[in-house]
């Protein structure tokens, strides 16, 4: 038998270790599946209780099974898993799947019974999926093998499902066979002792069988084997993913801002967005996208219509759309002409459409035509709200045979607003592989994802960008830090770290008395802004240590005076100024990096400043950055408008900001004990040799012993 997982897949003998006599268990439901499904193989129950078993032989162990054993279903009490699988290995078995529970997900003792299964797993090469799972199946004719207890028999179909969720099996099957979705195999993977998402995932890639992935995740295990894995197979098969939990990366480091930002979820989000996996946020919303992906061609472009008969939902179809950030199609001249010469003059003609309640097959037809035929349109959505007026019958077979009429041209979604019963004449939609959604916000939603996975197919891979710098200065600073005890590194050592990377800083001297600063004006010119240098104080301003826009030697005086009382005086050490250059005219922004327990370094760029922590309008990708990776960080925030220039301000030169996100990225690869930083704010202006980066913070890793 070939390696890999066709022992768990594609097996010619199974062996049901704790095959029941008793109806209803779930060692008799697995049995009672494979000869249901035809199982094109040999079957061989096991349970020294019993003598015969669904009319078929039964054994007392395994081992007493007279023919080889390709894979073994292990269904029996968590403390006799382990022998059962002991027996599995000395009788040669290929694969296992333990649906049997109590290890790793109950507590400590659970774990140690699991890592026990796992140590016989390696000592006899076997492969394993699960503990605590709800089994696999394939339904390739040539092997129509059901090893899960479902009660439903899942329909043929192109998806692959990987669920770590053995109680979402049942539901998960049953459901899909309602919308008429059919699987190629599918695999409750449950604590993934020993088999991986990411090894099915792999397999899937693969299979010929198998066209879109579909996956629930609770953990990724290996994110960033995850990433490559998933960033190979998303540009020829769409992988759709609902993952459950959220990240704590920013609960360490609240005192930075990109730490404090990152207690989001951003780190999956990032990781999703970098390797083309459409994230949803439910199973309902799992399976909107999978009967888009399996039955229409994916939209050219972006602009979408909507075809209604009610004009409220066709309201809620646009909002929907454009808050999704799809833009409504602009009809031709010809195709308004159309529309408005076949139309009811009450019909709206703009999109989007509406042909009014007393539309019927007729107005649906040449609407859905005209639209369909429109240059300008690369997907529709057709909403009908069946009224007393029309046959509703008559205007689906319009619906359906005008897009029949321009089959795989453009994406077509319906959506149909009646009671949970549906329409009668409804299946035929299913029936010409025409998606229907109960709501229009259903359906922006699929067709606003579809639009992303062509997004993605088109998306340039983009390149990982090496400069020139001067890594051993960072090292002499990280060095002298870590001897004096500290962790943080702040002021000239901080903007010292940036330059040495080839990012521009605003100049600056260093102060602690009147005549240290007699010369402010032919060193730095003016204004300039006077910051106290204690590294002892993170947010300056909330503790009025900064004087700002400082025009004359005398302001600076007279802020040094003021700053020296308030930080000093009797049985205080004066920590000194900082006066720096004002950089003007320009977009503070921020860009930043926390490390995540599971995905590693994040990067994240965003509108800076105070208004950081107001705004929260930030972007992150995981590291390492590519050159694409960073022009699109900076294009996905929702001020983007302010740096191209809003209202007639100039543009900032956004390539600086690009350069300067990915030298950081570098800094992150070649100094791996950075913990977080913060640059903050990175003023960008129109030029960029005027674009400085002002203020940044470093924090760096602790030991094992929890010292820097």
């Amino acid at each position: 038998m070939p390696t890999g997982l066709d022992g768990i897949f594609k097996p010619r003998s199974i062996a049901v270790i704790g095959a029941s006599t008793k109806k209803g268990t779930i060692g008799r439901e697995i049995l009672h599946n494979l000869i249901d499904s035809e199982f094109n193989g040999k079957v061989f129950p096991v349970n020294p209780k019993a003598h015969v078993i669904h009319s078929i032989k039964c054994y007392s162990t395994i081992l007493d099974v007279p023919d080889a054993v390709d894979l073994a279903i292990i269904i029996v009490p968590r403390d006799h898993v382990a022998p059962a699988l002991e027996q599995c290995g000395e009788k040669g078995v290929k694969g296992v799947v333990v649906i049997s529970a109590g290890f790793k997900e109950t507590g400590k003792e659970g774990a140690q019974k699991e890592k026990e299964l796992l140590k016989i797993v390696r000592k006899y090469d076997l492969r394993m999926i699960g503990p605590n799972c709800f089994g696999v199946l394939n339904t390739d004719p040539d092997h129509s093998m059901n090893a899960t207890f479902s009660k439903t028999k899942p329909l043929i179909g192109p998806i692959g499902f990987m669920s770590q969720s053995g109680a979402l099996g049942e539901a998960i099957l049953g459901y899909a066979k309602e919308l008429n979705l059919g699987f190629s195999m599918f695999a409750s993977v449950g604590n993934k002792a020993d088999i991986s998402g990411n090894e099915l995932l792999e397999y899937w890639r693969d299979d010929p069988r198998t066209d879109i992935i579909l996956i629930y995740l609770e953990d990724f295990g290996d994110p960033r084997e995850f990433t490559r894995i998933a960033r190979g197979i998303t540009r020829s098969k769409p992988i759709v993913a609902v993952k459950a939990g959220r990240t704590d990366a920013g609960a360490r480091a609240v005192s930075s801002h990109t730490g404090a930002l990152a207690e989001l979820d951003v780190g999956a989000d990032a990781l999703f967005d970098q390797c083309g996996v459409l994230r949803v946020t439910s199973i309902d919303e799992l399976f909107d996208i999978a009967k888009a992906l399996s039955t229409q061609p994916l939209p050219r472009g972006n602009r979408v219509a909507v075809i209604t008969n009610a004009g409220g939902p066709g309201i809620l179809a646009t909002d929907a759309l454009v808050n999704l950030g799809i833009d409504m199609a602009t009809f031709e001249e010809k195709t308004l002409k159309n529309l408005r010469d076949n139309l009811p003059s009450a019909a709206a003609i703009n999109n989007p459409v509406d042909v009014i309640a007393s539309g019927g097959p007729d107005a649906y037809r040449m609407a859905v035509d005209t639209v369909l035929s429109d240059k300008n349109v690369d997907g529709v959505i057709v909403i009908f709200v069946p009224p007393i007026v029309v046959s509703h019958r008559e205007v689906i077979d319009a619906i359906i045979e005008v897009i029949g009429k321009h089959k795989n041209t453009k994406t077509v979604l319906g959506c149909f607003m009646t009671e949970p019963s549906g329409v009668a004449g409804s299946e035929e939609f299913i029936k010409h592989k025409i998606p229907i959604y109960n709501y229009p916000e259903s359906a922006a939603k699929a067709m606003s994802l579809l639009v992303r996975y062509r997004n993605w197919i088109d998306r340039p891979v983009g390149e990982v960008v090496s400069f020139d710098v001067d890594r051993e200065r960072v090292k002499d600073i990280i060095d002298t830090v870590i001897k004096t005890g500290r962790r943080t590194i702040l002021g000239e050592d901080a903007l010292g770290i940036l330059a040495a990377y080839g990012i521009r800083i605003a100049q600056s001297i260093n102060a602690k008395t009147r005549q240290e600063i007699k010369n402010v004006d032919s060193q730095l010119g003016f204004p300039v802004i006077m910051k106290i240098d204690d590294p002892n104080i993170t947010h300056k301003t909330d503790v009025g240590g900064v004087s700002a826009d400082l025009r004359t030697k005398t302001e600076v005086l007279e802020a040094f005076r003021a700053m020296k009382k308030r930080f000093g005086g009797p049985g205080r050490d004066f920590a000194g100024v900082t006066i720096q250059e004002l950089i003007k005219g320009g977009r503070e922004t921020i860009i930043g990096m926390s490390q995540d327990p599971s995905f590693g370094p994040l990067m994240m760029f965003g509108l800076g400043g105070i208004y950081v922590e107001v705004m929260k309008d930030v972007a992150f990708k995981i590291h390492p950055v590519t050159d694409y990776d960073a022009e699109e960080m900076i294009k996905s925030i929702k001020s983007y408008p302010l740096l191209i220039g809003f209202r007639g301000a100039p543009a900032v030169d956004l390539k600086v900001l690009e350069e300067t996100i990915l030298r950081l990225s570098q800094l992150v690869n070649d100094f791996p004990q950075l913990e977080s930083f913060d640059v903050n704010p990175f003023i960008v202006t129109p030029k960029a040799e005027t674009s400085k980066a002002v203020d940044a913070r470093f924090v760096l890793k602790k030991n094992d012993k929890g010292e820097s």
